[in-house]
């Protein structure tokens, strides 16, 4: 039997920009951790640090459509190298900011600014499905993303929490940029996987959010994200409140194990089941999961709460945007797949300040509830849209349906 993994990194260039993108998309997991984890040092305050995280985590979520966007019409090399250097320096400035104490304003005001840096994520899914449009390889290719962006948790979340605990509470967001800057010019670079741009005529002037599928999918995943954001900013917070504050970078990095095994178990698998119906199942694990996390009282209790509750959430992805590519004209692609990824980058966002205000009001411990909730809240969102994410795909004028095409 063949290995699906190894057929779809037989086209040309493919393991080139899937590596560079790897590295590129680290920041997505090690800045938001990395703020809280530098602030929460330097500062002394869990609300100020969830606060700046969120600034960051926000503002990347709803200016990188619009980046996005512009990537559609202008290509991807046009629109990443100078929003990819603002970002990284304006991270820079952040750090700055926190290293010499500089007014707090300047905290929100580098963050803001950093949130121009591009969803690499979504650069990276365009460039499979250019590749494999209408092809079985592309569910392997999503696959093999979903369970990358889990790797990507695994290493860069408690990467980024290790070198700011081990190091200095700098080290870790410092990382995190050096990290974007390379994986970016590795990744801009590889101009013959990038792309085409798309004529006029088959560019629509309207947004791909204003698409239901679009819609509900997104805000599914505005519950997902929060999730994150609960089991980053409690995990830190309930290991230094058990004197284990060391204990955090593993804890994160459980969180991703599960899930990321399960997601290349699925690619490879590649199942017959309706995608809207697998997304539903998947969250409803991610629901179950979440329940016992609240009451965990020890960090070997912790980590094992983590992993089961993680399990889901690379079936999530998969499914998610694999109904981004099913159900979105391949001219609004792009675009698309970063409003799935601004879904999780707001619920990352409005998780981390309620936890951290939870945290600071109710103990470490309560800041759970708040994953509880989400998920919760994620499953019902998909199971009332079964119906639209179960329609077929919209297409442009220019773009001939399938039928028309044989």
């Amino acid at each position: 039997m063949s290995n699906p993994y190894a057929e779809i990194f037989r086209a040309p260039g493919a393991s080139g920009f899937a590596a560079a993108g790897f590295l590129a998309r680290m920041p997505i997991a090690m800045a938001p951790i990395g703020i809280v984890a530098m602030l929460s040092q330097t500062q002394g305050e869990y609300w100020l640090a969830g606060a700046v995280s969120a600034v960051f985590a926000l503002g990347n979520a709803l200016i990188s459509p619009q980046i996005s966007r512009a990537v559609d019409r202008l290509g991807q090399a046009r629109i990443l190298i100078p929003t990819t250097a603002i970002a990284a320096i304006a991270f820079v400035l952040l750090i700055l900011a926190a290293n010499q104490s500089w007014p707090v304003w300047t905290l929100f005001a580098s963050a803001l600014l950093a949130a121009l840096m591009p969803s690499f994520p979504a650069m990276v899914r365009a460039r499979w499905s250019d590749l494999f449009r209408d092809r079985p390889e592309l569910n392997t290719a999503f696959a093999f993303e979903s369970a990358a962006d889990e790797l990507v948790y695994i290493a860069g979340a408690s990467l980024s929490v290790g070198l700011s605990v081990t190091l200095f509470p700098e080290a870790g967001l410092l990382v995190s940029t050096l990290l974007l800057v390379l994986g970016a010019t590795a990744f801009v670079v590889q101009r013959s996987t990038e792309p085409k741009v798309r004529s006029s005529s088959e560019v629509s002037g309207g947004s791909a959010i204003w698409l239901r599928p679009v819609q509900i999918v997104t805000l599914a995943l505005v519950f997902v994200g929060a999730t994150f954001a609960t089991a980053e900013v409690s995990a830190v917070a309930i290991t230094e409140h058990l004197g284990q504050p060391g204990a955090a970078s593993l804890v994160i990095g459980v969180y991703a194990v599960g899930s990321f095994l399960v997601g290349l178990i699925i690619g490879a698998l590649n199942l017959k089941m309706a995608l809207q119906r697998q997304l539903a199942i998947a969250l409803a694990v991610l629901a179950v999961t979440a329940w016992p996390l609240p009451f965990v009282s020890t960090v070997p209790m912790l980590a094992l709460a983590v992993f089961l509750s993680g399990i889901a959430i690379s079936p999530t992805f998969i499914t998610a945007f694999g109904l981004i590519e099913q159900r979105v004209p391949a001219a609004m692609l792009t675009e698309g797949i970063t409003w799935v990824m601004t879904g999780i980058g707001i619920g990352m966002a409005l998780g981390s300040f309620v936890t951290g205000w939870v945290v600071d009001t109710y103990g470490p411990t309560n800041g759970f509830w708040v994953s509880v909730v989400s998920a919760i809240l994620a499953f019902m969102t998909v199971l009332f849209g079964q119906k639209t994410l179960a329609g077929s795909r919209m297409r442009t004028a220019a773009e001939p349906s399938l039928h028309a095409a044989e």
